[in-house]
């Protein structure tokens, strides 16, 4: 029993310990899963662009009333893909951020888009060796010297909208 204790033991803290995450390495990964998404769309690409959402993902789109589970945005998707391109967005900039464990991250992203720049943001999970995302929000920006402007657009399809979610609470 003395000599097999300390090999007991031994067996023991590592298997506590954990391996740690090679963050750096994980960014890249979540980089090209990011781009080659996006290219996926460019090319209408529709089975490998929603396989990358797990199967409860939500996409958040610019407009107020985009909030799609994923299976209702594949169905409003599909005729976009159909056609041989769906949209074209290209990172400008990304920030990634991980959790302790290297297994959850979420980003931030500015995009080349058709509307300009727009702003994604997203939450990541790690499933295997791959990522998966889980939600995606894509969001205009607005420059603030632009922003009255913007909401003399916005204001006859939001005010209306902005009621009826009010008395909805």
């Amino acid at each position: 029993m003395k000599k097999i204790f300390p090999f007991l033991f031994t067996i023991f803290l590592f298997s506590c310990t954990s391996t740690p995450v090679d963050k750096a390495l994980e960014e890249k990964k979540i980089n090209v899963a990011l781009d080659t998404w996006n290219q996926d769309a460019a090319k209408a690409n529709y089975t490998r662009y929603f396989n990358f959402l797990t199967d409860d993902a939500v996409f958040i789109g610019t407009d107020a009333n985009e909030n799609w589970v994923k299976k209702d945005f594949m169905v409003w998707a599909k005729p976009y893909f159909d056609k041989g391109k769906a949209w074209n967005f290209t990172a400008l900039q990304r920030h990634i951020f991980f959790n302790e464990s290297g297994t959850l991250a979420w980003f931030d992203e500015l995009l080349n888009t058709q509307m300009k720049i727009c702003r994604g943001s997203g939450v990541l999970v790690k499933i295997g060796p791959d990522w998966k995302l889980k939600q995606y929000v894509l969001s205009m920006t607005v420059p603030n010297d632009s922003m009255a402007g913007a909401i003399r657009i916005k204001s006859p399809v939001e005010d209306p909208l902005i009621l009826h979610l009010q008395k909805a609470k």
